[in-house]
C-alpha cells in the first residue's frame, strides 16, 4: 500500500489547472526546477528559524502538499502536452532527490534529534528512488511500490511538522520516526527490485 495509489484521483483534480499552465506557456521543466528551488528555501527556513519559532514547522506539511501537487503537474505537462524530454527525465529524478534530502535534513536543528536517524532516512530514501529508476534500466517500468515511496515520506515529514509545531513531540521522537521510515525505505527498495524483476519475468 502507498499514498501513490491515489495519484490518479489527485491528477483529475489538478487537470484544469494544468491546462491553464500550458496555455500560459509554463513548461514541465520549469515546474520541476521551481519546486526544487522552493524546497531548498523552505528547508533552509525550517532549519534556521523553526527551533525558535515552532509554528514555522507547519511550513513542512503545507509545502509537502503543494510539492506533491507540483510533482503531479510537471508529469502531466510532460505526458499530456508533449513536453517529455531526456533533460526532463534527469531533472525530475535529480531535483526530487535533492529536494527530499534538504527537507528531511531541515529537521537536524530540532533540539535533541538523533542526526544519524535523519541521515539514515535521507540515504535510504535516495536508495529507494534509485531502486525505482533501475527498473527502466533492466527493461521494466519505473517502480513506485510502497510502503515508503516519495508520497509516503512526504506524509511522514509533514506529520512530523504538524506534531512539532504545538510541541506534541520532541527531537527524540523525531529520531525514532526517522529510523522507522528508513527501515521502511529498505523494505520498499527490496520490493521495487523484486517487482521489477517479476515484471520482466
Amino acid at each position: 500500500m502507498s499514498i501513490y495509489a491515489l495519484k490518479g484521483r489527485f491528477q483529475d483534480l489538478l487537470r484544469p489547472g494544468v491546462r491553464g499552465l500550458y496555455r500560459a506557456g509554463i513548461t514541465a521543466n520549469t515546474v520541476t526546477v521551481v519546486a526544487a528551488g522552493v524546497s531548498l528555501l523552505v528547508a533552509a527556513a525550517v532549519w534556521r528559524w523553526a527551533p525558535l519559532h515552532p509554528l514555522l514547522y507547519l511550513a513542512l506539511p503545507l509545502w509537502m502538499l503543494l510539492r506533491m501537487a507540483l510533482n503531479a503537474v510537471d508529469g502531466m505537462l510532460a505526458r499530456e502536452f508533449g513536453q517529455q524530454s531526456r533533460l526532463g527525465a534527469y531533472l525530475n529524478e535529480l531535483c526530487d532527490i535533492v529536494a527530499d534530502a534538504a527537507l528531511y535534513l531541515s529537521l537536524l536543528s530540532v533540539p535533541g534529534v538523533n542526526p544519524t536517524a535523519l541521515w539514515a532516512l535521507t540515504w535510504m530514501a535516495a536508495v529507494c528512488e534509485y531502486a525505482g529508476v533501475l527498473g527502466v534500466m533492466v527493461g521494466a517500468s519505473r517502480r513506485y511500490d510502497g510502503p515508503m515511496g516519495k508520497s509516503d515520506r512526504a506524509f511522514v515529514i509533514g506529520l512530523i511538522g504538524v506534531l512539532l509545531a504545538p510541541g506534541w513531540i520532541d527531537g527524540a521522537i523525531v529520531g525514532w520516526i526517522a529510523w522507522a521510515a528508513a527501515a521502511l525505505c529498505v523494505l520498499t527498495s527490496w520490493r521495487r527490485v523484486r517487482q521489477g524483476l517479476a515484471e520482466i519475468g
